[in-house]
């Protein structure tokens, strides 16, 4: 049997892989990924809810859904969604990350399917969910609009399709490269190539190109006088987040 084709680009690869056992030190290289946490599980947990009429003040509003985190890293978004009761699987191309995040649940008493693998490979042996997380990725594969089309074939239809990534304008250079690589050295210099950030009207082009129909979009901004990130509707300068589904 053929091996499906890949969208993983090796050196992006090895850029994480490198950074596996810190994804779990709030302080350490994915220091804006726990400082952004709170503001992205709140917009996955408000469209989970309005897209499957979820009630979040329950104890396990998400039982009963399949979903999966590709790029999940070490697991700081499959956590939280395993918490609220959904059926979490988490894949990765950095095989580094699979056994941190494998240890950080176990010992968090959590039961999650990590994997090493590619949403191309997945969608070629038949894997569906209701929901694919697909948070800070998109900017890191070798072809955006295949990647996508994968994504798109991993979800059931009527299912929920969450995607953030960066913004490619000269304020993106100066603040996710600049500022963040540069200057504050939240990551290491290289992480991210400005070239390769996708901007919101692209991404919404990719989508539906992908086949499947945007719905949401909104911002993340970072407040550096509160040092904290909220959600935007209107300013998707930089950090940015859409919802997609996929027909029924």
């Amino acid at each position: 049997m053929t091996q499906p084709q890949t969208t993983v680009d090796p050196a992006e690869v090895a850029k994480f892989e490198a950074m596996a056992a810190e994804w779990w030190d709030p302080t350490g290289k994915f220091k804006p990924l726990h400082m952004m946490n709170p503001v992205r599980l709140d917009y996955i947990c408000q469209q989970i809810a309005a897209e499957f009429d979820r009630d979040l003040s329950t104890d396990k509003p998400f039982e009963g859904l399949r979903l999966l985190d590709i790029g999940c890293g070490g697991g700081l978004l499959c956590e939280p969604m395993a918490r609220l009761g959904a059926e979490v699987v988490g894949a990765d191309a950095a095989e580094r990350n699979i056994p941190v995040a494998q240890v950080h649940a176990e010992q968090s008493g959590l039961d999650i399917d990590y994997r090493h693998t590619t949403a191309e490979a997945m969608a070629a042996a038949g894997e569906r969910f209701d929901v694919v997380l697909n948070m800070e990725v998109v900017e890191h594969v070798a072809d955006p609009l295949a990647y996508l089309t994968a994504c798109h074939d991993l979800l059931k239809p009527g299912g929920l399709h969450l995607c953030s990534t960066i913004n490619r304008n000269p304020k993106s250079f100066a603040l996710a490269i600049v500022g963040a690589e540069w200057v504050m050295r939240w990551l290491p210099k290289g992480t991210h190539e400005w070239d390769k950030f996708i901007t919101p009207d692209e991404l919404y082009a990719l989508i539906h190109q992908a086949g499947m129909e945007p719905v949401d979009r909104k911002g993340y901004v970072f407040n550096p006088v509160s040092w904290q990130w909220k959600i935007s509707d209107r300013d998707l300068s930089v950090n940015y987040v859409t919802a997609a589904l996929r027909p029924e």
